[in-house]
């Protein structure tokens, strides 16, 4: 169960009209660094958690935090457009509001689609794709990958941060900002909690690593064709970060055969001729008998 307050969790203030900036606003409501990813990352991640319930708990507060997020975007987005056609009629000679928000530089579907409102929709105007969000059913994965989400959407506001003078929205920015330095170090106190690097690595921590071909777990592969030495570095030498093994570093070579699939065996997919043999007509009849089965 969900509730809501009617007020802002941030003030949101914009003393000049801005229709680009509203359209670079969408970035942080709809695309890959945005508030709708992180949201819903947390909260399917909540929804699926399976373990020590205190995990679950907590990725529902903060899902739910950043749903309070995206109104405070989808707010800024829509003052940023309030009585922007009267600010561009100053700055433009056209007639027609809805060409001088293009001209302006303002996604022309914050007029036809939204009538000045936000989208949930990326700053080019492509819809939020969810094959963004991940959630593994694995805790300490979900954590990386949050970690990585929180610094993604840090980075774009600290850039939108700086492509603005108003000072309502370097306020709220600045908000935002700091939330996203809370929540990189809260998924990072999460693995902490979990033991660490030396606890949760590899992940998944379950699968026994005598499993893995060992040989192959620690090892650096330089792909370089010139076969150079050992650079030394910390990824190549010394104690593996896991604890668990120690870092090497190899020249990649071959491990497999060339790979020879044979002559195409079934007539249905129509190769030419000189790719086939005889063997075509006894595949043939395992596509009939498969055929007979479905009919």
């Amino acid at each position: 169960m969900f509730f809501h307050n009617s007020k802002l969790q941030y003030r949101v203030k914009v003393d000049k009209p801005n229709p680009l900036f509203a359209k670079m606003l969408q970035q942080a409501i709809g695309g890959i660094e945005g508030e709708i990813r992180v949201c819903l990352q947390y909260l399917f991640q909540a929804w699926n958690s399976r373990g020590p319930k205190k995990y679950r708990d907590m990725l529902l507060e903060t899902g739910t935090e950043e749903i309070s997020h995206i109104e405070m975007l989808s707010t800024a987005v829509a003052l940023n457009l309030e009585g922007a056609d009267y600010a561009l009629k100053e700055k433009l000679a056209s007639e027609n509001p809805a060409v001088e928000a293009v001209l302006g530089g303002m996604d022309p579907r914050h007029v036809l689609s939204t009538g000045l409102g936000a989208m949930a929709a990326d700053s080019n105007g492509v819809p939020f794709n969810g094959s963004w969000v991940v959630g593994t059913g694995n805790i300490a994965a979900d954590m990386h990958a949050n970690v990585t989400a929180e610094a993604g959407g840090r980075a774009l506001a600290t850039r939108l941060y700086e492509m603005t003078d108003d000072p309502g929205m370097k306020d709220m920015l600045s908000f935002l900002i700091a939330r996203d330095t809370m929540h990189q170090n809260q998924w990072l106190a999460v693995l902490e909690d979990l033991g660490g690097m030396t606890g949760v690595h590899p992940i998944p921590n379950s699968f026994p690593q005598e499993k893995e071909a060992q040989k192959f777990s620690y090892a650096f592969m330089s792909t370089d064709i010139s076969k150079p030495a050992d650079p030394k570095q910390r990824w190549t030498s010394g104690k593996s970060i896991d604890g668990k093994g120690t870092f090497s570093f190899v020249h990649a070579e071959p491990q497999g055969q060339e790979p020879d699939l044979g002559m195409a065996k079934v007539p249905e997919v129509h190769a030419q001729k000189e790719q086939m043999n005889g063997a075509a007509q006894a595949a043939k009849k395992v596509v009939d008998k498969v055929k007979g089965k479905l009919s």
